[in-house]
């Protein structure tokens, strides 16, 4: 595989990367605008919608980037940097709807899950394939 095959699912993982640390500005900014100093975490319901919009984010993060870069070695490149950027967009949308109000959430939550199972299970469905049919 050459290397610039690899591009679009590294600017797909900067994406994730800088989508995360801009989450955990934002609980830096609600850390001060709603006056919740560390180590709380809890006091007002909207630094905490803010807090663990980044929470919920970190423990996504942590499945989706090996789920990428093993689709995007294993099945296509590509494809992987397109459910990169849904995934990104499914965290934003989650993030806005959880700023708003936590019903309002779910939409991107889904969409976001949505990318990282298709990765996931792209992936093991290549491989398995791979082992049968050398």
């Amino acid at each position: 595989m050459d290397i610039k095959t690899l591009v679009f699912p590294a600017i797909a993982t900067i994406g994730a990367l800088i989508v995360y640390f801009g989450l955990g500005i934002a609980v830096g900014v609600a850390r001060f605008k709603y006056k919740i100093m560390p180590p709380q975490t809890t006091g007002n319901e909207d630094f905490e919608r803010v807090y663990r919009t980044h929470q919920n984010t970190l423990e996504q993060i942590v499945i989706f980037l090996p789920a990428l870069w093993l689709f995007s070695i294993y099945v296509n490149p590509n494809w992987g940097a397109i459910l990169g950027a849904v995934w990104i967009v499914g965290r934003i949308g989650y993030a806005w709807g959880y700023y708003i109000e936590a019903s309002k959430r779910a939409a991107g939550n889904a969409i976001a899950s949505l990318a990282t199972l298709v990765l996931l299970f792209g992936t093991l469905f290549n491989l398995v394939r791979g082992i049968f049919y050398v």
